[in-house]
């Protein structure tokens, strides 16, 4: 039983991660109706960035984290401003080929700067585990957890209840109509855009601090496609639980077939045969809005 709590937790922490980056996909798909295939690179970005300020410039973890969230909206800037909105009204299959082809660059990037080994953030927080319900629990995945679920109460009161939160709801539910009523629709594009960066650097920074970081890190985004899609491409609170259920069921799964089968390397497919049982049954997911088409 041990054994299988251990596994739930750590489910919830990596689930967390995965919420934030699905967070991203979703503020940038309900804004423009597109899907971002870059957003796992700058997963990536955002933690590299942070490790050199942090282990190769020697600044302290806290000046580095703001600095590069600060960096996180400038390359949210530049990515839709000179790559995007020059395809606006450009079929969607062009932009969402422009975000593959923008993964590959962000990618290359790291590489020629970083390499491929992994690299290693200082210890931030204390080492000795935490007992929570007979459960030995790191400090930095309570930390990472709790950074994360005030992260998603943050963001669901800035959408809830803020100016700038409505006009962004306003543009998701209608481009056209929110434009009519004097909503800057191109500014709310590049919001959206500095918001998913902003996310994604953050899950970056706290992958880094439990896992340590290599360029295999821009694969985190097709790993939380699954959550995406379970939870509803336009969902926010999908992405939320979309996120700590994919989490959670690739610990366990991959733990289960260890224990019982001696298969390893479960974790790596269970999301996507969740992902593909989704698409028959819910394919709009479990919070997305279903649209109905009249003829």
């Amino acid at each position: 039983m041990e054994y299988y709590l251990q596994l739930i937790v750590n489910g919830l922490v990596v689930g967390s991660i995965y919420s934030l980056v699905a967070l991203g996909f979703v503020i940038i798909y309900k804004a423009t109706k597109v899907v971002n295939f870059a957003q796992g690179e700058m997963v990536m970005v955002g933690a590299y960035i942070c490790f050199a300020l942090t282990v190769q410039m020697g600044l302290p973890f806290l000046v580095s984290f703001f600095m590069t969230l600060a960096f996180s909206v400038i390359l949210g800037l530049c990515i839709e401003r000179v790559i995007l909105r020059p395809l606006i009204g450009q079929p969607i299959i062009s932009v969402i080929m422009v975000t593959v082809g923008l993964a590959t660059v962000l990618k290359s990037l790291v590489q020629l700067f970083w390499g491929t080994q992994i690299r290693v953030y200082p210890p931030i927080l204390p080492t000795t585990p935490i007992w929570i319900a007979g459960v030995p629990v790191a400090p930095v995945y309570i930390a990472a957890f709790a950074l994360s679920a005030l992260l998603f109460a943050v963001f669901a009161l800035f959408f809830k209840y803020s100016r700038t939160g409505i006009a962004m709801r306003a543009t998701a539910q209608d481009q056209q109509a929110a434009q009519s009523m004097g909503i800057g629709v191109k500014n709310i594009f590049a919001l959206s855009w500095c918001i998913a960066a902003v996310v994604s650097s953050i899950g970056g920074i706290i992958l880094g601090n439990i896992n340590g970081i290599n360029a295999q890190l821009g694969h985190l985004g097709l790993k939380v496609f699954p959550a995406v899609i379970l939870g509803g491409l336009d969902s926010l609170l999908g992405a939320a639980l979309g996120g700590l259920i994919i989490g959670v069921l690739e610990n366990v799964a991959d733990g289960f077939m260890q224990q019982v089968f001696n298969l390893p390397g479960f974790k790596e497919v269970a999301a996507y045969v969740v992902l593909v049982i989704i698409l028959m049954i819910r394919p709009y997911g479990l919070f997305g809005t279903k649209e109905i088409e009249r003829v």
